[in-house]
């Protein structure tokens, strides 16, 4: 894992080799930030489980580090919330699809959707982000 970036406690930044201990270490990292934070338990909660969904998504599907970011925006309008965001160097987005009830896999992205205020991928310069955001209110 490389190193945490922290500005004024409301960032930080984890790049992860794509290796299987990266989940775990992921999980890590994002729950001692957030508590570190001050955040709930079920804030704590959802964003280690989506992190961990997302970061396995990257995992499966890539071979080059693996980023992640949490960030508590500044603003007044948007301070209630909690952005996150995993990076990997594929530059294909996700695909969501519909498990069957016996399927092992293919529930991250219903998960990110189900519990996010608000998601979405986006392209990057060597590869793409996948990002969520969810409220801190309420």
């Amino acid at each position: 894992m490389s190193g945490v970036i922290d500005i004024d406690g409301a960032c930080a930044e984890w790049t992860f080799p794509a290796e299987p201990d990266a989940v775990r270490s992921a999980r890590h990292a994002v729950r001692d930030t957030l508590r570190d934070w001050g955040l709930d338990h079920g804030v704590c909660d959802v964003t280690v489980l989506l992190v961990s969904e997302l970061v396995t998504n990257s995992l499966r599907y890539a071979s080059g580090p693996i980023g992640v970011r949490l960030s508590r925006p500044e603003s007044a309008e948007s301070a209630s919330s909690l952005l996150v965001e995993v990076s990997d160097p594929l530059p294909d987005p996700p695909v969501a699809r519909t498990a069957a009830p016996d399927d092992e896999t293919g529930r991250g992205l219903q998960l990110v959707a189900g519990n996010a205020r608000r998601w979405g991928t986006r392209r990057g310069l060597t590869g793409k982000t996948v990002w969520f955001e969810l409220s801190l209110t309420g």
